[in-house]
């Protein structure tokens, strides 16, 4: 009896809790402040970055082909085609099939 008692005396929002006209609002905590401050440090750190990069477009243009990646994934791609098996037709895989030749 004692906890129905307590449901009837509790205050809550008509409907869905965190919408509509009615909802309830979270109290803003010097924490989630602090967390916001630190998110915008973070993105305003990212965006000085992204505008003023380390590297000028010309010296970042050639970078990848000095690494020589592209040449080393051809070459690795070559050696599989390599390692594949060789063709068979359907004449060799039925040879077993052909014992004798002669029909009578």
């Amino acid at each position: 009896m004692r906890l129905t008692v307590i449901n009837f005396f509790k205050k809550s929002v008509n409907g869905h809790i965190f919408r509509g006209k009615y909802r309830l609002v979270k109290r803003v905590s010097p924490r989630a402040m602090q967390t916001l401050v630190r998110e915008y440090e973070q993105t305003e750190a990212n965006m000085k970055l992204l505008l003023h990069p380390y590297l000028t477009k010309e010296q970042s243009s050639g970078h990848a082909k000095e690494l020589g990646k592209k040449e080393q994934i051809v070459a690795k791609w070559r050696e599989e085609q390599l390692k594949m098996k060789p063709h068979v037709t359907i004449a060799e895989r039925l040879a077993h099939l052909k014992v004798k030749d002669v029909w009578d």
